[in-house]
């Protein structure tokens, strides 16, 4: 059965390496959306993968009612993120603004411009972080962004409640590290024991096959601190 994927954050890091992973299974549309389309243009050539810009930093409608998106969305992939990393007495109000316009409401509001497409179906996976989840081990300057993605946990867990009378399933996945460019932004010089491929293909799985089986979830997703 064919599946259309949307993946939202996918110039790099995970989000690039999802829409890699999906390309290449059979009967697959995948929808790569960034604001670096150039950036996608460039590295995604399959002939099943689109690639269009959205930049959630700004009016996400406007820009999702303007995309030629053709067809139900059976997987949405809320992977966006931006982290801001500094001591909090030196976050400002833009810092704050930009952390959780990326991190939560551009999420919430692509997933409501997204909701008239999305199949009966549907499975919606949100990207959080371990920083955001609650009880984990957090760490200094991370301020701005573990409380938006702690934000994007608490969505999730309303989205479902609100939609239980539907089979659109929503769940959250709360990563521990990944090697990606934003982990070398928050601890620069640490390697992490996981690959964006590896992440990647433990996403792709869990949004392919465990829709129907959970909702509302916020999963740990981590084998080490940080």
């Amino acid at each position: 059965m064919s599946k259309r994927i949307v993946v939202l954050g996918a110039s790099q890091g995970i989000g690039a390496a999802l829409v890699d992973h999906f390309a290449a299974l059979p009967s697959t549309t995948v929808v790569a959306l960034s604001r670096n389309l150039q950036k996608m243009e460039q590295r995604f050539l399959q002939k099943n993968v689109k690639c269009h810009g959205l930049d959630i930093s700004k009016d996400v409608h406007d820009q999702i009612n303007a995309l030629p998106l053709e067809g139900p969305i059976d997987i949405l992939i809320n992977n966006a993120g931006l982290l801001i990393n500094k001591p909090f007495e030196t976050l400002t109000h833009q810092d704050f603004s930009d952390s959780y316009q990326v991190n939560v409401i551009g999420i919430m509001e692509a997933t409501q411009a997204l909701l008239p497409q999305l199949s009966p179906n549907a499975h919606i996976v949100n990207i959080s972080s371990m920083g955001g989840f609650q009880g984990s081990l957090k760490f200094a300057g991370l301020a701005a962004y573990s409380t938006s993605k702690a934000a994007l946990c608490a969505f999730t867990e309303l989205f479902a409640e609100e939609f239980k009378a539907t089979n659109i399933h929503m769940n959250c996945l709360c990563l521990g590290a990944v090697q990606t460019e934003m982990l070398s932004a928050a601890f620069p010089g640490y390697t992490a024991p996981t690959s964006p491929q590896q992440m990647a293909t433990f996403i792709a799985n869990f949004a392919l096959n465990s829709g129907a089986f959970f909702n509302g979830k916020i999963i740990p997703v981590s084998s080490t601190n940080p």
